[in-house]
């Protein structure tokens, strides 16, 4: 079946799935994106990831393209359209077309919506996930607003990149203090020596992950020490485990960095516990 994807107000088969070549998001990279995984045909975390997508919004000044219940009728149906129910359902919001200036332009344009779902197999993800994954380091050189969750990544894209070309899934950013800052489209986390759990604080011009909160909550419920005290690449090489969280990544354990094996070289039992713990909320919404 012909995968069907929402532009601007009309259903489209991916082959007809068009912008103007003066949309904003496509010349000056001027909007933001959300992505939701899928369970059973639901939307996982869904408050939060249309509360992040408001305050993205907010911060780059760009209006709300519709309200919050003609957004979900939207995802709703373009996921009814591709017949998914396992999967994920990524949306992007522009500040709309104009002629090209880097000034807002000004009557302000309707913003561009556009809305895609496509299908995962999240047993195999489980397959993989119980293997474990590599991450690779690379130095942090992104802008200053990491927060807003914009559709500017190209210094994400060339980290992923870079990771592939070694054998791994994901990079992590690594400041100016030699401090891992978050992976190129996940959080980075670490288990230390002392069983503490650790992951970036949001102040840290990291992304304010939507999965990353919702496992803070898992870990509250299983009475672990969390801390967002930042951490090092050595520190991370030194941990007992590590793993990374995102929608589409789920929990995902670390088994090595940069070539070094973490903990036993296999993922471990707090991450483990972890995925299961999220998947299982997750499919029961």
């Amino acid at each position: 079946m012909s995968r069907i994807a929402y532009v601007n107000g009309r259903y489209v088969p991916h082959g007809q799935a068009v912008v103007h070549i003066e949309d904003r998001g496509y010349q000056l990279a001027d909007g933001v994106y959300e992505v939701w995984a899928l369970f059973g045909g639901r939307l996982v975390d869904a408050d939060g990831h249309f509360e992040r997508l408001g305050r993205s919004l907010t911060e780059l000044r760009i209006r709300p393209p519709m309200t919050r219940r003609a957004l979900e009728i939207v995802l709703a149906e373009t996921v009814r359209r591709n017949r998914v129910r396992e999967g994920l359902v990524y949306l992007q919001v522009t500040r709309g077309t104009a002629r090209r200036d880097h000034a807002f332009p000004n009557p302000a344009p309707p913003p561009s919506v556009v809305v895609t779902a496509k299908a995962v197999d999240w047993a195999a993800a489980d397959a993989r996930a119980a293997v474990g994954a590599s991450v690779v380091t690379t130095p942090e050189n992104r802008w200053g607003r990491c927060d807003i969750k914009t559709i500017g990544l190209l210094p994400n894209v060339l980290a992923k990149q870079a990771a592939r070309e070694r054998g791994a899934i994901e990079a992590w950013f690594v400041d100016d203090l030699g401090l891992v800052t978050e992976g190129a489209s996940s959080n980075a986390w670490i288990v230390d020596k002392d069983g503490v759990l650790r992951t970036r604080d949001t102040n840290a011009n990291i992304l304010r992950g939507v999965t990353r909160r919702a496992v803070f909550e898992l870990v509250a419920r299983e009475g672990l020490t969390l801390s967002e005290a930042p951490f090092s690449p050595e520190d991370a090489k030194a941990a007992r485990e590590a793993f990374i969280t995102g929608a589409g990544s789920l929990v995902t354990p670390i088994v090595a960095i940069d070539g070094v094996p973490i903990g036993n070289g296999r993922p471990g039992p707090v991450a483990t516990r972890l995925r299961a713990l999220y998947v299982q909320n997750a499919r029961a919404l």
